[in-house]
């Protein structure tokens, strides 16, 4: 089996090594395996549960209900339906969060649009009024 260190973990998931020793702190990466000189050593498991993790975090899912799914997948398969009802219910709240910005961006959208259109028209303005000038 594969393993890889903090510092190779942290470079594949593009996040500093702090991070995964306060997930590691928190219990959202359980039964972490160390070499002889104490060091972190990440398998292919646990990489793919950082990948999972790192994921809830970035859908801002709170790490509270991050480490109540680590446990449940500890738990084992009694807890399959918990979990499914958890990600059924992140992911709702994950679609509402984007169309929430999706709404937010179109309202940016609109202040570029009249702003831009505002410089255009004063530029315009300046030209003109300097070409009469001349």
């Amino acid at each position: 089996m594969k393993y890889r260190s903090i510092s190779e973990a942290a470079a594949a998931f593009h996040i500093p090594e702090s991070t995964l020793r306060y997930y590691e702190k928190q219990g959202l990466l359980p039964l972490m395996e160390r070499d002889e000189a104490g060091r972190r050593l990440f398998s292919d498991n646990q990489m793919a549960l950082l990948g999972t993790v790192i994921r809830l975090k970035n859908t801002h899912m709170p790490i509270s209900s991050i480490k109540r799914y680590i446990d449940w997948i500890l738990e084992g398969e009694s807890t399959l339906e918990k979990r499914l009802e958890m990600m059924n219910k992140h992911k709702q709240t994950v679609l509402d969060e984007i169309a929430l910005m999706t709404e937010s961006l179109a309202g940016i959208d609109v202040k570029i649009t009249n702003y831009t259109k505002r410089i255009q028209e004063r530029r315009s303005e300046d030209k003109l009024m300097r070409e009469e000038e001349q």
